[in-house]
C-alpha cells in the first residue's frame, strides 16, 4: 500500500496522470489516515450537547439543521472544492499556504539570502508564469507588519493543530469508554440477583471504568505511534469502512422508524428559526455542532500522502452521505424519545437491539482510536515543518518511511502529547468540557486557514480582490458564528487551549526570536575572506593536512567564531569547506539541485562554500553519507568550475549547483570499502552513523563494521585539465589525512537595559537550546574530530 502512496505523490511532481486503479488504492488508505476523525464524530457531537439544552422537539430538528448546512459548506465547499486546490507541489497544510506566499508575495520572515533565493527559479516549476505587479502585493511587501502577521497566523494554526492533537484523543477515547461502560451496565443489570446489585455494579462501573479504561487506551495508542501513519492507517482503513456503513444503516433505519420528518430539517428556515429564537443556552449548543466538522482540516493537511482526486472522490461518494445519514437517523430518535432516555443523546442508544448496541461499542472503541490517529499524525507533521522553518526546538525526528518525506515519527512529541492527554482525561473527566476545547481548536485552525487563503487567492492565483473578499467573507462569517459560539463555553473547559496556546507559542517564539538575533549578530560580526589572507602573516598562520568542515548559518564571509578560533589558534586546515543549511519555503528541493558550491578566495587557498537547501519537508542532516555527497559535490565544482553554464553570481564569485553524476568520468570516483576499526583516527572521521539497537551489538569489545567511502582520481582523460587534476588529487590526500568539524558554540546574553518581554524570550530560547537535542551534524560527528568554539553573543 505504500507503493501507491508514492504514486500519488510523483503524480503531484511530476504531472503523471493518475489511473483510476491508483486513485481508489489511495482513496481506501486515506479512510485509516485522514477520515477517522470526521467519521468518528458522531461519537461525541450530540454528546456533547449538555442535556438540559434539549428542549423540544424543534431544537432537534434546529440543531441537525445546523449539522448538515455546516457539514455542506465547510468540509465539502470550503475544503474538498476549493482549499484542496491551494497546494504546494502536492503539499497542504498552514504552513503549505505560508509557503506560497513567501514565494509569491515575498512575505517570508525567515533568515535567507540572496544566493538562496536566486536559485529558486530552478526549484520552480518550469511552466511557473511571472506574477502581475498588483497593489494588494506591493502594500503586503512593504509594510513590514503584514509579514509579522501571517508568520504569527501560521505559528497560530500550528498551535491549534498541535492543541488538537492533545484533545481529540483525549475526547474520542474517552466517549468510547463511557459507551463500553454503559454496555457493561446493562449486561449487569440482566445478570444481577436483583435490581439493587444491579445498580450498585452500574455505580462502580461508571466510577471505574471510563476514565482508567480511557487511559489504557490511550496509552497503547501512544505506543503505537513508533510503527509508522501508513501501516497504523492500512490496519484501521477497512475498520472505518465496517463503521460507516454500520451508522449510516442505522442512521436509516432510525429516520424510517423513529422520524422520518427528520429530512426535511436539512431546510435552512430552521436555522432561521433557532437565531429568531435567540438564547445563550442555545447558542452555547452550537460549540458541540462544530465538533462534526472535526478532521475537515486533515483534508487539506495530509494532502501531500495521496492526491486531490482520491480525497475528493472519498469525501463525496462516503464519507458525507454517510455521515449525514447518520446524524439525520440520531436527530430523529433524539427528536422522539428525548423525555424518555437520560442518555437518549448517546450514538449507541439510537442502535436498536441489546446485540447490535455492543457491536457498535466494540466499534467505537477501534474506530476512536484511529479518529485520533489523524491528528496525532498531523501534529508530527506541523512540528517538522516548524523544525524546517527554525519555529520550533531541536527535536530527533524519525522517518517511518523511505519513500514518503512528510511521514515522520518524533518520540519526545509523541510521548508530551501522551501526558497532556492523560492528563486531560484525568483532570475532567466531562466529555463536554473537553469538546468545548476541542470545538475552539478546530475553529481557530480554520479561520486561520480561511484568512491564508484569501491572501493566496489574490496573490498567487491572481484573482480578483473581490473574489477574494467573497472567500473570506463566506466562510469567515460562519466560522466567526462558532468561534463567538465556543467563546460563551470559555469557562467549561475551553480555556485549557488557551493555556496550550500560550506554552506552544511561547516556546516557538522564543525559539524563532533566538534563531533570528544569533543570525543577525553573525551577519554583523562577519569578516571577508581577505582578513584572513591579510592577517595570516602577522598571526603565522600555519596549514595542516586535512580537511576542515566548519559548519554556519551564514552563507557569505567567514563566521565570526572561526575568526576568533584562528586569533587564538593560528591554524588550518589543507582544505576548508564552509557549510551552510538553507530552509527554502518549498516542500522538497530535488537531488541534482541540492548543494550550491563556491569559492572563497583564489584557487591557492583550497577554500570552498557549500550551501546545502532543502524543503520543509526534506530530510539531509541526518544521512550517513553526508560527508561523501559534499566531497563529491566539491570534486564535480572543481571538474566544471572552468566551463559552468548554470553558475550563480556571488560576492565571493561563481557557485555552481552540482548534484548530478558526471557522464564523462571528470570528477571523484567513490570506491565503498569495509573496515570495522572505529577507533582509528581515519575511520572516525567518516560521515554519520544510524542508531544501532541493542540486539545487533554482541559485545562491547567487538567490531562494528561500518561502510567508509574513499574517492580515487578518475583515469588519465584527454578532455582534463592538469590544473584541474591537481587541485583533485590535493582534495583526495587531505580527506586521507582526516577530517576535523568546527562548530559555533554560542552563548546570548542580553544588554543591559533591555525590556521585560526580550529578556524573557531570550532566556527562554536558552533554556530551551540548552535542554533540547543538539543540532543534527552535531550528532552525527566523532567526538575525537569535533572543535566547539564557544562565543558570548550580546543582543
Amino acid at each position: 500500500m505504500e507503493s501507491y502512496s508514492v504514486i500519488g505523490a510523483l503524480a503531484h511532481t511530476f504531472g503523471w496522470k493518475e489511473t483510476w486503479r491508483h486513485t481508489f488504492l489511495l482513496a481506501f488508505q486515506s479512510l485509516g489516515i485522514v477520515y477517522g476523525r470526521l467519521s468518528t464524530a458522531p461519537l461525541y457531537v450530540f454528546m456533547s450537547i449538555p442535556r438540559e439544552d434539549i428542549i423540544s422537539e424543534q431544537r432537534v430538528y434546529e440543531l441537525f439543521s445546523f449539522v448538515f448546512w455546516t457539514m455542506t459548506i465547510i468540509p465539502l465547499l470550503k475544503y474538498a472544492f476549493i482549499v484542496l486546490r491551494a497546494d504546494d507541489n502536492g503539499e497542504g497544510g498552514t504552513f503549505a499556504l505560508y509557503s506560497l506566499l513567501c514565494r509569491h508575495a515575498k512575505v517570508g520572515l525567515h533568515p535567507n539570502d540572496r544566493s538562496a533565493n536566486e536559485v529558486m527559479k530552478s526549484i520552480s516549476a518550469p511552466a511557473s508564469k511571472t506574477k502581475v505587479e498588483s497593489r494588494a502585493r506591493r502594500a503586503i511587501e512593504k509594510h513590514k507588519s503584514s509579514h509579522y502577521l501571517m508568520l504569527f497566523l501560521a505559528l497560530f494554526g500550528s498551535c491549534m493543530v498541535i492543541g488538537d492533537g492533545v484533545l481529540t484523543p483525549a475526547i474520542s477515547v474517552l466517549s468510547a469508554s463511557s459507551g463500553f461502560e454503559r454496555s457493561m451496565s446493562h449486561i449487569a443489570h440482566k445478570i444481577a440477583s436483583s435490581q439493587r446489585v444491579g445498580d450498585d455494579i452500574a455505580k462502580a462501573f461508571k466510577r471505574y471504568v471510563p476514565v482508567p479504561f480511557a487511559c489504557a487506551i490511550l496509552v497503547g495508542l501512544f505506543t503505537l505511534q513508533h510503527y509508522g501513519t501508513h501501516k497504523i492507517g492500512f490496519l484501521f482503513a477497512p475498520i472505518i469502512v465496517i463503521w460507516l456503513f454500520f451508522i449510516s444503516g442505522v442512521g436509516l433505519y432510525n429516520i424510517f422508524y423513529s422520524d422520518h420528518q427528520i429530512i426535511y430539517a436539512v431546510s435552512p428556515v430552521y436555522m432561521y428559526r433557532f437565531m429568531r429564537n435567540f438564547d445563550h443556552q442555545g447558542w452555547r449548543s452550537l460549540g458541540s455542532i462544530l465538533l462534526s466538522v472535526a478532521g475537515s482540516e486533515a483534508m487539506f493537511a495530509d494532502l501531500g500522502h495521496f492526491s486531490k482526486k482520491s480525497l475528493k472522490i472519498t469525501f463525496v461518494c462516503l464519507i458525507y452521505p454517510a455521515l449525514i445519514l447518520c446524524y439525520a437517523g440520531q436527530a430523529a430518535f433524539i427528536s422522539k424519545n428525548w423525555r424518555v432516555f437520560e442518555d437518549v443523546t448517546y450514538l449507541s442508544e439510537s442502535v436498536p437491539g441489546a446485540f447490535l448496541r455492543h457491536i457498535v461499542v466494540l466499534l467505537s472503541l477501534l474506530a476512536s482510536a484511529v479518529g485520533s490517529q489523524a491528528t496525532i499524525t498531523a501534529s508530527f507533521s506541523v512540528i517538522n515543518q516548524c523544525l524546517a522553518l527554525g519555529c520550533f526546538p531541536r527535536v530527533k525526528v524519525i522517518h517511518t518511511s523511505d519513500t514518503m518525506n512528510g511521514r515522520v515519527y518524533i518520540p519526545d512529541v509523541n510521548w508530551l502529547l501522551m501526558i497532556l492527554s492523560l492528563g486531560i482525561v484525568i483532570a475532567f473527566q466531562d466529555i463536554a468540557r473537553i469538546g468545548n476545547a476541542t470545538g475552539l481548536a478546530i475553529i481557530s485552525g480554520m479561520l486561520v486557514t480561511t484568512c491564508l487563503m484569501s491572501l493566496v487567492i489574490t496573490l498567487y492565483w491572481e484573482k480578483s480582490l473581490f473574489v477574494s473578499a467573497c472567500f473570506l467573507l463566506s466562510f469567515g462569517l460562519v466560522e466567526i458564528m462558532y468561534l463567538s459560539a465556543c467563546m460563551s463555553n470559555f469557562h467549561k473547559g475551553a480555556w485549557y487551549l488557551v493555556v496550550l496556546f500560550v506554552f506552544s507559542m511561547t516556546i516557538m517564539l522564543s525559539w524563532h526570536y533566538g534563531i533570528m538575533k544569533k543570525y543577525e549578530f553573525d551577519l554583523q560580526n562577519k569578516v571577508s575572506m581577505e582578513w584572513i589572507t591579510e592577517m595570516s602573516p602577522g598571526l603565522g598562520v600555519s596549514r595542516v593536512p586535512g580537511i576542515g568542515f566548519i559548519y554556519t548559518d551564514i552563507v557569505s564571509g567567514i563566521p565570526a567564531f572561526f575568526s576568533h578560533f584562528i586569533t587564538n589558534l593560528p591554524a588550518y586546515h589543507q582544505v576548508l569547506i564552509f557549510v551552510s543549511f538553507k530552509s527554502l519555503p518549498v516542500p522538497c528541493v530535488p537531488q541534482k539541485q541540492r548543494y550550491l558550491i563556491g569559492r572563497l578566495g583564489a584557487k591557492d587557498y583550497k577554500v570552498y562554500r557549500c550551501i546545502v537547501r532543502y524543503g520543509y519537508c526534506d530530510n539531509i542532516r541526518d544521512t550517513d553519507d553526508f560527508e561523501d555527497q559534499i566531497i563529491r559535490c566539491i570534486g564535480e565544482f572543481i571538474a566544471l568550475e572552468e566551463n559552468d553554464l548554470e553558475s550563480l553570481t556571488s560576492p565571493e564569485g561563481r557557485m555552481i549547483v552540482v548534484g548530478n553524476p558526471m557522464l564523462d568520468g571528470n570528477a571523484l570516483v567513490p570506491i565503498p570499502e569495509m573496515n570495522s576499526n572505529l577507533a582509528s583516527p581515519r575511520l572516525s572521521n567518516n560521515g554519520t552513523q544510524r542508531t544501532l539497537s541493542s540486539d545487533s551489538i554482541e559485545s562491547a569489545s567487538a567490531p562494528v563494521t561500518k561502510r567508509k567511502v574513499r574517492f580515487m582520481l578518475p583515469p588519465e582523460s584527454p578532455k582534463m585539465q592538469v590544473s584541474v587534476r591537481a587541485e583533485l588529487q590535493e582534495l583526495v590526500d587531505a580527506r586521507e589525512s582526516g577530517t576535523a568539524y568546527f562548530l559555533g558554540q554560542s552563548h546570548l546574553k542580553v544588554r543591559d537595559g533591555s525590556s521585560f518581554l526580550k529578556r524573557f524570550l531570550i532566556m527562554t530560547y536558552v533554556f530551551l537550546d540548552k535542554n533540547c537535542r543538539e543540532p543534527p551534524v552535531a550528532l552525527n560527528i566523532p567526538h575525537a574530530a569535533l572543535v566547539e568554539v564557544g562565543m558570548v553573543y550580546t543582543i
